[in-house]
C-alpha cells in the first residue's frame, strides 16, 4: 500500500515541483538526455563517477517518450518493484513483527522518496542515487549478518546478496567497496560458504553481461572517473570532515549508540553480529562521509537490527545492565536520531500533491523532455551575483592581507584562492552567481546562436555544461555533466566558454588552469557582459 501511494502521486499531479538542488537537477537532466538522445554511455562519452544504473531506468522511461520528471517517477516506481521481493525476503526471515513493517515501510521509501532526507523539507531530485544504492544495502547486510527465523535458503540468500553487490557496483560503487569486507566476513563466521559461493555467482554474472554490453573500456573509464574524483580538490568529500562525521553534536549521539550496541551484542553472547557491526562502523561512517549532506541512513536499520537482536530477560552484563533494555534504549536512540530523515522522505510525495503554489516555470525550459520538473520563477530567473569588494581599488581594500598574508602553509594555499586569476593576459572578475540559471543559461544561449554558433560543441568553464540543453547545440564529447578535475573533454569542443560570474569561480578556474598547463591557448572570438568565447588552439606536438 505505502509503495503503490509513493509511487503513484507523482503521476496524479503531473508535474515534479522542486524546491532545491537545481543545478543537481540539471547534472542529472544532462546525463539522462545525453543518453536518451545521443546514445552516450557513462565514462566512455562523458565524465562521471556514478554508475551506469544510477540513470539507465530513467532514461529508458525518457526514450518510450515521458517526460524527464516522469520518467525520473517511473524509474522509481520500477526500482521498487524490482526490489520488493528481496525486501520482503529479509522483513520475514530476519526481523520479526514491527520492526519487520518499518523495515519494510523505510526501505521502500528510500526508494520512493521525492528528496535525498535530511530535514529541509524542499522537494529534490538530487542524489537519488544514494538511496537506492542505501536501500540494496538494506537487503545485502542483514541477510548476510543475521541467521534466518526458518531454514536456511543459502541458494537464495546469496543470490540476493550478489545481485545487490553487483548493483551497488554500477549505481555508487562507493557503498560496494566499503561494505563488501564486513558481508563477507559476516558469512565466513558464519560458515554460510553456499551463500558465498552463490553470491560470487550471481554478481559475477551481472559483472560478466555488463561487460558483454559495454565491453572491457568500459571498466577501465569508470576507474578513471572515479580516480579523478578521488584526487579532486574540490568534491572528493562533499560535506563534514571525516571526524565531523563521527564526533559533531549532529552525529555523536549514533556514533555512541552504534558503539553501545557492538558492546551490548558481544556481551549478550551474539560474537559474530557484535564483531560484524563493528566491521560495519566504519564503512557507514565512510558512506556518509563521502555523500553530500553527510545523512547517516544506517541508524534505521542498526536501530532495527539492535531491537531484533536483544537477549532473553535476565542477562546482564559485568555492570549488572539488563542487555535486554540496554540493546531496546540503544536502538531507540538510533530511531529517534533517524526521525527528521524518516518523516522527511516520507511526507516528500504528500508535499508534492499539496503543492499548488503560483508562478512555476520549467526548468529544462527549451528541452521538450523538460516541460514535467517546475521551479519557483524567482529561483530561476532573478540573477544575484556575489562579488568581494576588497579587491585593488574597493572600500575595503585594505583588509584583504589580513587573509591572504599568511604565514603557514596550509593558510596561504588556503588564501591564494581569493588572488586574482591571470588568462590571457587579464585578470578574470571575482565574483560567482547563486541564482538566475536559467536567466544565464538563456541568455548565452541566445547570444551565441545570433553569432552563428548553432549546431556547435561548447564546452562551459563552470561548475555545471548544460548550455546545449537551452540551445541549439551539440553536447560536448568526453565532457563532465558535473566537473570534478582536469579540463574534460576540450579536445572535442568547437568552443570554450568563459563565464565573468561563474556559479563556482574556483571550478571555471581550475578548468583554465587544467586546459593551460596541458599546453593549450585561447583565441577571444567574442565577449560580452557575461562571458568571453574563445577558439581552442591545442598544444603543439
Amino acid at each position: 500500500m505505502l509503495a503503490i501511494a509513493m509511487a503513484v502521486m507523482p503521476f496524479l499531479k503531473g508535474v515534479l515541483i522542486i524546491g532545491k538542488h537545481e543545478g543537481d537537477t540539471l547534472h542529472l537532466a544532462d546525463i539522462v538526455l545525453r543518453m536518451a538522445d545521443y546514445g552516450q554511455l557513462p565514462h566512455l562519452d562523458f565524465m562521471t563517477p556514478l554508475g551506469i544504473m544510477s540513470v539507465w531506468p530513467i532514461v529508458q522511461f525518457v526514450k518510450a517518450g515521458l517526460g524527464f520528471g516522469m520518467a525520473f517517477a517511473a524509474a522509481q516506481a520500477l526500482v521498487a518493484l524490482l526490489l520488493i521481493g528481496p525486501i520482503l525476503r529479509v522483513a520475514l526471515t530476519r526481523f520479526t513483527g514491527w520492526t519487520a513493517w518499518a523495515y519494510t515501510g523505510f526501505t521502500i521509501t528510500m526508494i520512493l522518496a521525492l528528496v535525498h532526507g535530511e530535514a529541509n523539507a524542499a522537494i529534490s531530485l538530487s542524489m537519488h542515487y544514494n538511496r537506492w544504492a542505501w536501500a540494496l544495502a538494506y537487503i545485502a547486510i542483514p541477510l548476510a549478518m543475521l541467521e534466518p527465523l526458518g531454514p536456511r535458503r543459502p541458494w537464495l540468500d546469496g543470490a540476493l546478496i550478489g545481485l545487490a553487490f553487483a548493483l551497488m557496483v554500477v549505481v555508487k560503487i562507493t557503498y560496494a567497496a566499503a561494505l563488501f569486507p564486513a558481508v563477507l566476513l559476516a558469512l565466513l563466521l558464519r560458515r554460510d560458504f553456499k551463500a558465498i559461493l552463490s553470491a560470487l555467482i550471481f554478481g559475477l554474472a551481472v559483472m560478466a553481461l555488463m561487460t558483454a554490453w559495454l565491453g572491457m573500456q568500459y571498466w577501465a573509464a569508470y576507474l578513471r572517473d572515479l580516480l579523478a574524483v578521488a584526487n579532486s580538490t574540490t568534491r572528493a568529500a562533499p560535506g563534514e570532515p571525516l571526524t565531523g562525521v563521527i564526533a559533531s553534536p549532529a552525529y555523536l549521539g549514533g556514533s555512541l549508540a552504534l558503539l553501545a550496541t557492538v558492546i551490548f551484542l558481544r556481551q549478550s553472547g551474539r560474537k559474530v553480529e557484535g564483531l560484524v557491526l563493528l566491521l560495519l562502523a566504519p564503512a557507514f561512517v565512510y558512506i556518509t562521509y563521502q555523500n553530500y549532506g553527510n545523512d547517516p541512513k544506517w541508524l534505521v536499520m542498526v536501530g532495527l537490527l539492535a531491537i531484533g537482536m536483544r537477549p532473553a530477560m535476565g542477562i546482564a552484563n559485568s555492570l549488572g545492565w539488563p542487555l535486554r533494555q540496554a540493546m531496546l534504549v540503544s536502538g531507540v536512540i538510533m530511531l529517534a536520531l533517524s526521525l527528521p530523515t524518516v518523516l522527511n522522505m516520507t511526507w516528500s510525495p504528500l508535499r508534492l500533491m499539496a503543492d499548488e503554489r503560483p508562478n512555476q516555470v520549467p526548468l529544462l525550459s527549451r528541452a521538450k523532455q523538460g516541460q514535467d520538473v517546475l521551479v519557483s520563477a524567482p529561483r530561476l530567473y532573478r540573477a544575484l551575483v556575489t562579488v568581494p569588494e576588497d579587491g585593488p581599488g574597493e572600500p575595503y581594500e585594505a583588509y584583504a592581507d589580513s587573509y591572504r598574508s599568511k604565514k603557514d602553509a596550509d593558510a596561504a594555499e588556503e588564501a591564494s584562492a581569493y588572488d586574482p586569476f591571470i588568462f590571457n593576459g587579464e585578470a578574470l572578475p571575482s565574483c560567482s552567481m547563486s541564482a538566475g540559471f536559467n536567466a544565464w543559461f538563456e541568455t548565452a544561449a541566445d547570444d551565441l546562436m545570433q553569432q552563428g554558433m548553432s549546431g556547435k560543441s561548447v564546452l562551459v568553464a563552470d561548475l555545471f555544461s548544460a548550455l546545449w540543453l537551452y540551445g541549439d547545440f551539440k553536447p560536448v564529447e568526453g565532457g563532465a555533466p558535473w566537473y570534478y578535475s582536469g579540463a574534460p573533454g576540450l579536445k572535442h569542443a568547437d568552443y570554450v566558454l568563459v563565464p565573468l560570474c561563474p556559479t563556482d569561480e574556483t571550478r571555471r578556474n581550475d578548468i583554465l588552469k587544467a586546459a593551460l598547463a596541458e599546453g593549450w591557448t585561447f583565441d577571444q572570438v567574442s565577449r560580452n557582459q557575461i562571458y568571453i568565447l574563445l577558439k581552442p588552439v591545442p598544444p603543439k606536438s
